[in-house]
């Protein structure tokens, strides 16, 4: 896995591995915690990144970035360079970040990039460098994250996607704000109690299935309020997977999914899943991309009840079940002496085991590379899952 895929998150790593001061025995092992997704939950706020990293204990380690915010009168330098650039202006307008905004801000002595000592780490672990490798792969999450949205790096200097797009919208028209805000009253909104106590309307048509499968959503135009309980990728995972639902349920291949525990549905959404989402999915539910694509395996077989039995803990199955159960397998011809009964499981050798759940069911495991995975749909009689 590369980091910074983009302008802005290779203009990051820049600035971290070659700018910033840090211990650089610290960042290999950065790069390999981050590579291997141990580092998520990112919190972005105006001077500071908060973030937790699996180590070598039980709980995740704390992690803390700091970078300086820029005082009113710097935005306001910036902002009037950035509408002098009539393209530029335009682009950021339309949710673009165009990276020469660098240079706009260099052209009036301000740096959007930490210049050197700037970034600051801390850590809960008992490391004392700085960064320590925790920190460090934080710093690499960072990276991903500003190839998903450079913005980011602004709210890091102290103003979001919506106060930038304020200002710049104030200063073409005429009436910029001291201090690098816009001003003026708010958009009225509606108070949400209203708009559940009106009266629906009649439910709409069901529409046609898009041809080529589920789109991916429109560029947000602008960042949720800083007290709201997420932020924008996390919105736009949850739009995505909400566009991939309803063409399933058009399609006649799958359902809401409203009914499932939050445990099943994020197995659900792994599933769903590409290469670009998954890492982020992991960092974001804490679990380990190993584990999480253990458990997208198990939805693809099993659906809720093959992730109930990918971790559910071992009960003790009735004895002449089980029993008959290992008769079957002898049969079949596996030598008796392969075969490990215990509670409701069947071990044959080291990499293969037959599972039994409370209603009956049996699930077929394989470790191919030290974590089982289930690899065929259940089946009520263990006959069906020999092949």
């Amino acid at each position: 896995m590369a980091f910074g895929s983009t302008w802005w998150g290779k203009a990051w790593i820049d600035a971290l591995e070659k700018r910033a001061v840090h211990d650089p025995n610290r960042l290999p092992r950065g790069r390999t915690y981050a590579r291997r997704g141990h580092a998520g939950e990112l919190q972005f706020g105006s001077g500071e990144v908060r973030g937790k990293v699996i180590g070598s204990r039980l709980e995740p380690y704390d992690v803390l970035l700091t970078v300086r915010e820029f005082r009113d009168d710097e935005w306001d330098c910036v902002l009037d360079a950035i509408v002098a650039k009539a393209a530029h202006a335009a682009a950021l307008l339309e949710g673009e970040l165009s990276p020469e905004i660098v240079a706009d801000a260099q052209s009036v002595e301000v740096e959007l990039l930490p210049a050197s000592g700037e970034l600051r780490t801390a850590c809960s672990c008992p490391d004392d460098a700085e960064p320590c490798k925790h920190a460090a792969a934080v710093c690499y999450a960072v990276a991903t994250a500003l190839d998903a949205d450079p913005f980011l790096l602004l709210e890091l200097r102290g103003m979001s996607r919506t106060e930038l797009i304020d200002a710049i919208r104030a200063r073409r028209s005429g009436n910029g704000a001291q201090g690098g805000r816009a001003s003026g009253p708010a958009a009225q909104g509606v108070v949400a109690r209203d708009a559940w106590r009106r009266e629906p309307g009649s439910l709409p048509s069901i529409p046609h299935r898009p041809d080529g499968g589920p789109g991916r959503p429109a560029a947000w135009p602008s960042d949720p309020p800083r007290d709201a309980p997420f932020d924008r990728p996390g919105l736009e995972l949850l739009v995505t997977d909400a566009a991939r639902r309803a063409w399933a349920i058009l399609a006649g291949t799958g359902s809401s999914a409203l009914d499932l525990d939050a445990h099943a549905d994020l197995a659900r959404r792994a599933a769903s899943a590409d290469e670009r989402e998954l890492p982020t999915l992991a960092f974001r539910s804490g679990v380990l991309p190993a584990a999480l694509e253990a458990q997208a395996s198990a939805w693809e077989m099993g659906g809720a009840g093959g992730v109930d039995m990918l971790d559910a803990p071992a009960w003790q199955a009735p004895v002449l079940t089980m029993a008959a159960a290992k008769e079957r397998l002898v049969d079949a011809g596996f030598r008796d002496a392969q075969l490990r009964v215990r509670s409701n499981r069947i071990t044959v050798g080291k990499d293969l085991q037959f599972r039994l759940s409370p209603q009956g069911l049996w699930y077929r495991f394989e470790k191919p590379s030290g974590r089982w995975l289930l690899t065929t749909e259940p089946s009520g009689d263990i006959d069906d899952l020999l092949g």
